[in-house]
């Protein structure tokens, strides 16, 4: 039996199971199991691209079984010609459409449709690393936007200079933390400050934490375990911006988390987004430990996340991105930084997907 038989043979499985989802989908029960109606969505959604290339591929498929009858058995010598030129084209767009589904068909990590809490910090670099983390916020910003996406700001600790020292936001929409989970890590920036009056080049870094949020159903917290202070919220340089004590800590006691919020004028609000943050560290922490059982055996070769890991240098006398893990170097950093992630990201999926293939 060959891989393609084998394959089509699991297509066809996947296409009794599309129609079953599309049946459950207009059951009017559903919507009422928020979870049940979440997970079915997203299954669904995974499966129509997966039918959409299956259904371009039995079609090419055709077209070139028509094409080789025709070469073979035509007795019009014109029309005979035509049909072995269509075959080398044909046999081309087919193998690419079987790659292609052989990479929608690996398994999905089943956290990949998840919502994520970004966390960006600066780090070594001073006023340099804080205004490279507005730039990194703005950059994922942009990347969000053009997917439509959803961004709030959950925290954020702003300098005199016009950076942040650390700022979390949520993302939410369509296969987010799969498209951003490689972004953990150490990021570098090069470049002259506008301070800098010798010209000379400085390097800066900054820490980005991408977590899965997590949902009420995914880890509980228990009220005895948490010590929640309030105390009033303070701008830049200590200014005080709020008269009432509506800004929140909350101390996750068993594991020693910490998690402030002040960026919204009303305790409850601050206090229900930095339990927010609060689950998705922990679930994080869960799901690390997890992984680190699994890969013990094996280094992944796009990284394993860890924040202290240095993944991609932006070099901005050379115009220059390099992305450490894969050996990627793109000349656009303008592009880059408008938010035009997706080459970057689509080469730590495809390295991803190879490593995932040979394990």
């Amino acid at each position: 039996m060959t891989d393609t038989t084998l394959l089509e043979q699991r297509l066809a499985s996947l296409e009794t199971r599309h129609s079953e989802l599309t049946q459950a989908i207009a059951d009017p029960e559903l919507p009422k199991n928020p979870k049940l109606y979440k997970e079915t969505m997203q299954e669904f959604g995974h499966l129509e691209e997966t039918m959409a290339a299956y259904t371009e591929f039995r079609g090419k498929k055709t077209e070139l079984q028509d094409a080789h009858q025709m070469a073979e058995g035509e007795d019009d010598p014109e029309l005979k010609a035509m049909a072995a030129e269509e075959i080398a084209p044909l046999e081309e767009e087919v193998e690419k459409l079987i790659q292609r589904l052989k990479v929608l068909l690996v398994p999905r990590d089943p956290l990949d449709g998840k919502d994520i809490i970004v966390e960006i910090r600066a780090g070594t670099g001073g006023d340099e690393a804080s205004l490279f983390v507005a730039d990194l916020y703005r950059m994922y910003g942009r990347y969000a936007e053009a997917r439509k996406w959803k961004v709030e700001v959950m925290e954020a600790s702003e300098t005199e200079a016009g950076g942040f020292k650390e700022i979390i936001f949520s993302v939410g929409g369509k296969s987010v933390y799969g498209n951003l989970r490689y972004e953990s890590g150490v990021h570098r920036v090069q470049r002259v400050p506008a301070t800098e009056s010798q010209g000379r080049i400085h390097t800066s870094a900054v820490t980005v934490a991408v977590l899965p949020e997590a949902e009420d159903t995914d880890i509980e917290i228990k009220d005895a375990d948490l010590k929640i202070d309030v105390y009033r919220s303070s701008g830049p340089g200590g200014q005080s911006v709020n008269t009432t004590d509506s800004a929140v800590r909350i101390t996750h006691l068993p594991t020693g988390l910490v998690v402030t919020c002040q960026d919204e004028k009303s305790q409850i609000k601050n206090k229900a987004k930095a339990l927010r943050v609060l689950r998705s560290r922990l679930y994080e922490a869960e799901e690390a430990k997890k992984q680190a059982e699994r890969a013990a055996a094996r280094k992944s070769q796009v990284g394993s996340g860890d924040r202290s890991e240095r993944i991609r240098t932006y070099n901005f006398p050379q115009s220059r991105v390099t992305d450490h893990r894969i050996n990627l170097t793109l000349y656009k950093l303008d592009q880059v930084m408008q938010g035009e992630l997706d080459e970057v990201i689509d080469a730590l999926k495809v390295s991803a997907l190879e490593d995932a293939l040979k394990a």
